[in-house]
C-alpha cells in the first residue's frame, strides 16, 4: 500500500519541481516505487494470497507506468 500510494504522491510532487534536476529526481522516486510496487504485487501473486488472474491487470499497468516513467526521464536527461 505504501509503495503504491508513494507512486502518485511523488509524481504529483515532480509537477511543482524547482529545476529540471528536481525533477528528474522526483521522477527517479517514481520508477523506484512503481518497481518496488510490483515486487509486492508478485508476491501476493505467487504467495497465493492474491489469486493471480486478479492481480495480473494491475501489474500490466504498473509495468506501462514504469515504461512512461522511464521514457520521460530519458527524454528530460537529453533536454539538459
Amino acid at each position: 500500500m505504501r509503495s503504491g500510494t508513494s507512486v502518485g504522491a511523488n509524481y504529483r510532487s515532480s509537477g511543482r519541481a524547482k529545476s529540471k534536476a528536481h525533477f528528474i529526481s522526483k521522477l527517479g522516486d517514481v520508477e523506484e516505487e512503481l518497481d518496488e510496487t510490483m515486487f509486492w504485487m508478485e508476491l501476493l501473486a505467487e504467495s497465493g494470497t492474491v489469486p493471480t488472474e486478479g492481480i495480473m491487470e494491475p501489474m500490466k499497468e504498473a509495468a506501462e507506468l514504469l515504461s512512461i516513467v522511464v521514457a520521460s526521464i530519458r527524454r528530460a536527461k537529453g533536454n539538459r
